[in-house]
């Protein structure tokens, strides 16, 4: 999940801040660009939702006290799904690279613009794509597990589990749901905003609303860090623990040993020489 939110942000925020802060339209001047750009970023934006996803529904079957949920809670069945979300989005992808193109505008300016030139499929893209897979999908099934998965932790006082792993689970539900309050209010500007951009006609409102929740919407990407750091106390010590023990300290290792001045050795020769 977070190596999908460093490349979307990498890709995605990148050529946003370059095409609307300094009004040079990459995409438009390459047709392999165009249709790379939003390949990978229909491929990392649905594989981090999906791995969130996963998240909030492998909290819920590692706090779930029935067997037969509980046994899919491994890692091996983890690697499975991962592999099986990359494989999926990968090939749903494809579309992108057929449908998206350099088009050049019927005015007198002659500009050119990267833009989906099917409409069956730039239905898809607001419906299927940004309506379900960007916005409702995720949103149930990230707030259904959470809940479950906190009705659980709130059961654990009454079941026989070790104190160690009952609050482990505690803090690792508790980082969940407020990763997932998180997104709703980051995910659902984007979803509308393409649900309007889509039936009003194009204007300087919309593109202005539309620029505004794609910002809103990449706070998504770059907030789990800092919600966890925020949330979670066992979270802020490990960090503070590699942060400063571990790296800090080999960083002033290695210093100290370029510090170092190191003995010249001494030319026998020389001296036998002088000896004589």
């Amino acid at each position: 999940m977070s190596f999908a939110n460093i490349a979307h942000l990498t890709n995605s925020l990148l050529s946003h801040i370059i095409i609307y802060g300094y009004g040079i339209d990459w995409p438009a001047k390459s047709i392999i660009y165009c249709k790379i750009r939003f390949f990978s970023i229909q491929l990392f934006l649905l594989t981090s939702l999906t791995c969130m996803c996963f998240a909030t529904l492998d909290q819920f079957l590692a706090t779930c006290f029935n067997p037969f949920w509980h046994r899919w809670n491994n890692i091996k069945v983890a690697r499975y799904a991962v592999i099986g979300t990359i494989l999926v989005w990968l090939l749903h992808g494809i579309p992108s690279l057929l449908y998206f193109n350099v088009t050049v505008s019927s005015s007198n300016t002659n500009l050119s613009f990267c833009l989906m030139t099917n409409r069956v499929f730039q239905q898809y893209f607001t419906y299927g794509y940004a309506f379900i897979l960007m916005g409702i999908l995720p949103l149930v099934i990230m707030v259904l597990f959470g809940s479950l998965a906190y009705y659980n932790v709130r059961n654990l006082a009454y079941q026989t589990v070790p104190l160690v792993r009952r609050e482990l689970d505690k803090q690792l539900t508790k980082m969940v749901l407020v990763q997932v309050i998180f997104n709703i209010f980051v995910l659902i500007p984007f979803v509308i905003a393409a649900l309007v951009a889509f039936n009003l006609p194009a204007n300087d409102r919309i593109s202005f609303i539309q620029i505004l929740a794609v910002d809103i919407h990449n706070f998504y990407f770059a907030s789990p860090f800092y919600i966890y750091i925020c949330v979670s106390k066992r979270f802020r010590q490990q960090f503070i623990y590699v942060f400063c023990n571990i790296h800090f300290s080999r960083f002033k290792q290695v210093n100290k040993n370029n510090n170092r001045i190191q003995p010249q050795p001494i030319n026998t020769s020389s001296i036998n020489h002088i000896s004589k």
